[in-house]
């Protein structure tokens, strides 16, 4: 399907005829409608009516598969001056969730992969990870601060409830009182109240829990195999109780489809017990705008062309302006519109009102693996 050069060169698309395609080769319970081919590839495969008719026969089901993957290192340092943490780990690669608009769709192509289908079902796991975490701790340079747990994808995707790996590294760095700071989508993070809680109490952990919509339909189709919108609420209200501070990100705001929804999240957000909130305008990096103009006009086609003409608007007539600062808040009118609703109705629910300390690193206490000898304190 060409459907985003359709909108792209006319503003407007057969609606009926894109639905019917995407229709028939739409996978239940996936985000993307297609697998379309990753930017370093030197081909570009799509579907062919070769005179059989098997290009009419529906979508066969679309399994999830495991690789793993046996990394050098595991922690991944960055230099972007507008995220607040310098590093991550990130224990999958691809996420299940399925959420159409994941910023990390097009990391899958450094595979030869796709932004596509292949993200949401092709996966890749470090079941080395945490050992390779202990040996980093351990080396005499490491100077520690805050390490980003699952911030490319979600580190409590489904897959985690079987293989554990994240509260592995959890453990790992609640037994040296390394700072850590987790966001997801997903009820399982539950699981390790245990765990963050005390971490919390010490002041070396944070929480945030991702929350793009009230509506369950919408949330259906856009993040497909995440938490459904009340059972992430109830999450936060059970990490609150468990005396974790959370931060609700209503991430991402899409303009003329969440975009009315900013009062709503943040009053469910500050009654479930968040104490913090914050917001990332849609963001549509290399293949991603491809993935999520296709499926607008899969599910949206009466508003496709105008959400997109919106986000073009707060992204200086671009799909997407990568520059730091402006990436996760677009410019123009409407984005300084979007940025005062969302301080005032943050005001209004008294969310963001205390100042948070820094994560602490004093209290780090460093691995001594076998035949290693103890740092000198002093």
């Amino acid at each position: 399907m060409r459907t985003t050069q359709k909108l792209e060169k006319y503003g407007r698309v057969d609606r009926d005829a894109v639905k019917a395609v995407g229709e028939r080769f739409h996978h239940r319970g996936r985000g993307a409608i297609s697998n379309q081919t990753g930017r370093f590839e030197p081909e570009t495969r799509e579907a062919y009516d070769d005179g059989w008719g098997t290009i009419e026969d529906e979508a066969p089901p679309l399994r999830t598969t495991l690789t793993k993957e046996t990394p050098r290192t595991i922690i991944t340092f960055n230099r972007s001056p507008d995220i607040p943490f310098d590093r991550t780990i990130n224990p999958y690669r691809g996420c299940e969730h399925g959420c159409v608009y994941c910023f990390a769709r097009p990391t899958h192509a450094f595979h030869g992969l796709s932004a596509g289908l292949d993200f949401e079902s092709k996966l890749f796991y470090k079941p080395d990870g945490p050992r390779l975490l202990e040996q980093e701790l351990s080396r005499p340079r490491y100077v520690p601060r805050p390490i980003a747990l699952g911030m490319n994808t979600d580190a409590y995707q489904p897959v985690e409830k079987r293989l554990e790996l994240t509260r592995r590294f959890l453990e790992i760095l609640s037994a040296h009182n390394h700072p850590v700071t987790l966001l997801t989508k997903s009820a399982l993070i539950q699981r390790d109240i245990d765990l963050i809680a005390p971490m919390a109490a010490k002041g070396i952990c944070r929480v945030g829990v991702s929350i793009t919509t009230l509506d369950g339909k919408l949330a259906r189709l856009l993040e497909p195999r995440a938490a459904a919108p009340r059972l992430r609420y109830q999450t936060v209200r059970a990490l609150s109780d468990a005396g974790i501070d959370v931060t609700v990100m209503t991430a991402p705001i899409i303009p003329a489809l969440n975009e009315e929804e900013i009062e709503r999240l943040l009053e469910a957000a500050a009654d479930h017990g968040a104490v913090r909130a914050g917001y990332v305008l849609l963001r549509l990096p290399h293949e991603l705008k491809d993935v999520v103009q296709e499926w607008l006009v899969q599910h949206y086609p009466d508003r496709a062309a105008r959400i997109i003409n919106l986000l073009r608007e707060m992204r200086g007539g671009k799909d997407y302006d990568a520059q730091w600062y402006q990436r996760g808040s677009g410019v123009g009118e409407r984005a300084r519109f979007i940025a005062a609703r969302f301080a005032k109705a943050a005001r209004r629910f008294k969310l963001n009102e205390v100042e948070r300390a820094p994560l602490r690193t004093d209290l780090f206490r460093p691995p001594v693996l076998h035949g290693g000898q103890y740092r000198l304190e002093l």
